[in-house]
């Protein structure tokens, strides 16, 4: 038998603790539908915490959650300070991760912040601004779509080109 240095040891609540994590992947809007409208809520991921925790889960991974107009499955991101109303409301998430960390399951989510959609602020405001302005630089914006040519077309399948013209910009 050996003593465990606390920094190389992957405890549950240690820095490492991903190390030994059962980490269970899901989008909020296909686990579990509380209120049989289609869609599944926090509501009713809450409602299946200890289902997941008898699995072995010890960390689950939510995606995007956040209001979006769904063009890129909710990684298009409109607010990240909200919920999408169809999964429910802050309280819900709050609760959510209250009843899991009570349950000793950890809480990882998807923050996106390279990718927003065209409905978010930042994107309003710069589409806006006039070139050279700080905001307007929070996007990349060129009237030649031959820039960047080499960066990889993520979705192939339909989309053909990393650019689309913008007119109010």
């Amino acid at each position: 038998m050996h003593a465990h240095d606390g920094d190389d040891h992957a405890s549950a609540d240690g820095p490492l603790w991903y190390k030994d994590a059962v980490i269970y992947e899901l989008h909020v809007r296909s686990f579990f539908d509380s209120n049989n409208d289609g869609i599944g809520d926090f509501t009713g991921l809450t409602q299946k915490l200890d289902y997941l925790k008898d699995l072995g889960v010890t960390a689950i991974w939510l995606l995007p959650f956040y209001p979006s107009p769904l063009k890129d499955d909710g990684y298009d991101i409109a607010d990240y300070n909200s919920v999408n109303p169809s999964y429910g409301q802050m309280r819900d998430v709050r609760r959510f991760v209250r009843d899991a960390h009570a349950r000793g399951l950890k809480v990882i989510t998807e923050l996106v912040c390279n990718h927003t959609s065209d409905q978010h602020p930042w994107f309003q405001r710069a589409r806006r601004a006039k070139p050279g302005s700080v905001y307007r630089d929070f996007y990349v914006w060129n009237d030649n779509d031959e820039k960047y040519k080499d960066a990889r077309i993520i979705f192939k399948d339909f989309e053909t080109s990393n650019w689309s013209w913008d007119s109010e910009a």
